[in-house]
């Protein structure tokens, strides 16, 4: 096993107790997110967002990684968008607190795993009509918010962080 792979699996496995912990694997918390009346997933999100950022921006600085950045297409983006949010409607589940649901004995969500694997592989079977349709439509390139405002990565990621730090508060006051 590679030392990728290892950190891989560690960090999946702070991930899910992490998720666990912030009790974000529950079906009221998803449903209250859903209907935004329970804030729970949206903080621990932003705050994993925060997180994560920073940590990233400062192994580039450092040049102990380089990023790669995917294509940006508008029509990738919305269809994947909008497939993500329907089965999170109707499962209740995303990707993440799906598994952590499995993990935690709740073996309904293996339905929601189910439906990720075969959509994943209608995706790839399906993938040279997407690239000549869905995923060249609204095609920007390999871009990421900095490069395409043109200012610095810490620029963004100090506005990201105190847009949802506001957020964060606003949340806590509204009781959310």
């Amino acid at each position: 096993m590679s030392t990728e792979q290892l950190l891989g699996i560690c960090t999946g496995i702070i991930f899910g107790f992490l998720l666990q912990k912030a009790r974000v694997l529950r079906y009221e918390k998803q449903i209250g997110a859903l209907l935004f009346k329970d804030m729970t997933i949206f903080k621990f999100m932003l705050s994993a967002i925060i997180v994560g950022m920073f940590g990233i921006m400062a192994l580039v600085d450092l040049n102990l990684i380089t990023l790669s950045h995917k294509s940006m297409n508008m029509g990738g983006v919305i269809l994947g968008g909008a497939l993500f949010g329907i089965g999170w409607a109707v499962m209740g589940f995303c990707p993440g607190t799906s598994i952590g649901a499995i993990g935690e004995g709740r073996w309904h969500a293996i339905f929601g795993v189910l439906g990720m694997v075969v959509g994943a592989g209608l995706y790839a079977e399906m993938y040279p009509f997407y690239k000549v349709t869905v995923l060249s439509w609204g095609d920007f390139g390999k871009i990421g918010l900095p490069e395409a405002l043109a200012v610095n990565h810490w620029v963004i990621a100090s506005v990201l962080a105190v847009l949802f730090i506001w957020l964060f508060r606003m949340f806590e006051r509204k009781g959310l």
